[in-house]
């Protein structure tokens, strides 16, 4: 992997773990030689991400709307901001520029770009693995909530397996080298 996109809050939430084990990751990725791709935002762990990517030395590549743009949240410092007409092109580009995908804790947003990766690859768009980096369990409901998506007929054992889950950024970035090196481009029923 050469660019990894990383899905997070615009907020730092509640938890220092969240911009601990934001920072751990990048830092991981940068000692690896992956730049990153992001959301291109400056507040919470987005911003945190684009420092700490920066002062280690690697590169960043932010994609945001126009429209957060006019609320002065873009982040100046990347080494390229990609300005975007909206939430549909971001996703899009971000994809574009990324060989696999990583979510730390985030809200509605971070969710958004994480169902609409799978669902790209589930259908064969593109066979970009994503992973889920489980800061103090932040991810264990949903993991849970899939299995049960699973279970009730809505999502195959093939498809609720690209869900990867990662308690540490070497573990995540290990899986998803793995899962890149194995994937098919198609449809995953």
């Amino acid at each position: 992997m050469k660019r990894l996109a990383v899905y997070c809050g615009s907020a730092p939430g509640t938890d220092p773990a969240f911009a601990d084990m934001a920072r751990a990751l990048v830092r991981e990725m940068a000692g690896r030689g992956i730049d990153m791709v992001y959301g291109g935002g400056r507040l919470g762990l987005m911003g945190i991400i684009a420092d700490e990517m920066l002062e280690a030395g690697g590169k960043v590549y932010g994609v945001i709307p126009q429209a957060l743009v006019d609320h002065e949240v873009a982040h100046r410092g990347c080494t390229e901001l990609h300005t975007v007409a909206n939430m549909h092109e971001r996703k899009a580009k971000m994809t574009e520029l990324c060989d696999g995908f990583v979510a730390l804790p985030g809200g509605i947003g971070t969710l958004d770009e994480l169902f609409e990766a799978w669902t790209w690859n589930a259908l064969g768009y593109h066979a970009k693995p994503f992973c889920l980096l489980n800061v103090h369990g932040f991810w264990n409901d949903l993991a849970d909530f899939m299995d049960h998506v699973r279970d009730s007929g809505f999502l195959s054992q093939a498809r609720r397996l690209q869900m990867l889950k990662a308690e540490t950024p070497a573990e995540a970035l290990d899986l998803l080298d793995e899962a890149a090196k194995n994937a098919e481009q198609g449809v995953t029923w």
